[in-house]
């Protein structure tokens, strides 16, 4: 890895939800540390967020900043490690490698720039487009349902779930923060409006709300909205638990070791 030059130009549409998650990011890893930090993305409008920001980075194939982001925390315990993803990414091409990484509890932060729809290639439906989406690979709208990206995660084992708008830059930060400190999987849904091809701005801003704390029952809150358009959309975090960690738990055999003993060859 290896931090890149950032004489590049923006080629994010107008409007475009991801400048808030770029700025939300930014603040966020200022904070923390950018020598502690490494950043990885897949292939999409959202894996562009690369070229702005001034930290070590890892570009992947489609759908594979999830399985980067964990190859490279194991390597480096120390470091925070962010995976940038589309929900085209790593809900329809990288699905499983975003269970996986939830279930062993893999102390990585997943970003996933929600915008319903494969922007980049101008516009086909993914696996969160609400049913009846009309794209270039629905003409007639999509006949299935929408993945529910935070049940899925939460079926899986994550340990930190959350969600927040891109309109929402306080908000934002607050939610990646904590999901980067956190020590285990941490899930962040960021709600995403594409005003080229989906522009869903008005629905987010008049239908979230804010939870004032974290829900007794996570999933029942996480179910409230079903990803079709209206509806109340709770913002916020649904579920924080502490859980052995993979990077830290590693079994070898019978014995358990640290990441640390196996890179520096203890074992």
């Amino acid at each position: 890895m290896s931090e890149i030059n950032l004489n590049t130009t923006n080629t994010w549409c107008p409007g475009c939800g991801n400048f808030g998650i770029e700025v939300a990011a930014k603040k966020v890893i200022e904070k923390i540390g950018r020598e502690k930090t490494a950043i990885t993305a897949g292939i999409g409008c959202h894996a562009k967020i690369i070229d702005y920001i001034n930290v070590n980075s890892f570009y992947g194939l489609h759908g594979r900043p999830v399985a980067l982001a964990a190859g490279i925390k194991l390597a480096n315990p120390d470091l925070n490690v962010i995976a940038f993803s589309g929900d085209g990414d790593s809900l329809n091409e990288g699905i499983s490698h975003l269970i996986h990484a939830a279930k062993r509890n893999s102390d990585i932060t997943v970003v996933l720039h929600q915008n319903r729809n494969f922007a980049l290639t101008i516009k086909q439906y993914t696996a969160s487009s609400p049913k009846g989406f009309v794209s270039n690979s629905s003409p007639g709208g999509t006949i299935e349902d929408p993945l529910n990206a935070l049940d899925m995660v939460h079926s899986a084992g994550a340990t930190f779930i959350a969600r927040s708008f891109s309109g929402d830059l306080p908000h934002m930060e607050n939610i990646l923060e904590e999901a980067i400190k956190h020590k285990g999987f941490s899930f962040v849904e960021i709600l995403q409006p594409c005003p080229t091809w989906y522009d869903t701005s008005s629905d987010y801003r008049e239908n979230s709300y804010k939870m004032s704390s974290i829900p007794e029952d996570s999933l029942a809150k996480i179910k409230e909205w079903n990803y079709q358009n209206g509806g109340k959309i709770p913002v916020g975090i649904f579920k924080k638990e502490e859980k052995g960690v993979f990077e830290r738990d590693i079994i070898v055999g019978e014995e358990m070791v640290s990441v640390e003993d196996i890179v520096n060859s203890k074992i």
